[in-house]
């Protein structure tokens, strides 16, 4: 998986979910700007990536194995 990937995923989640990242990350438990596209590139243009603990984190609270997950980033 990649970056873009990955992100992919966590929008496609939260679409499904009938969510927007920001709630997604909110009934997760997380900072609602946790999965912000703005929080997705550093000011000098570097990736940042989602760590396991966010994503554990809104698996959990949707009862999405990662697996399916998976499935959302290909």
């Amino acid at each position: 998986m990649n970056h873009a990937q990955i992100w992919n995923a966590i929008d496609t989640l939260a679409k499904e979910k009938g969510y927007s990242v920001s709630g997604l990350a909110r009934a997760s438990g997380l900072d609602a700007t946790t999965f912000n596209k703005s929080k997705r590139l550093s000011t000098y243009g570097q990736e940042r990536w989602p760590t396991t603990y966010s994503i554990s984190k809104i698996l959990n609270s949707t009862h999405t194995t990662f697996s399916e997950f998976a499935k959302y980033a290909e």
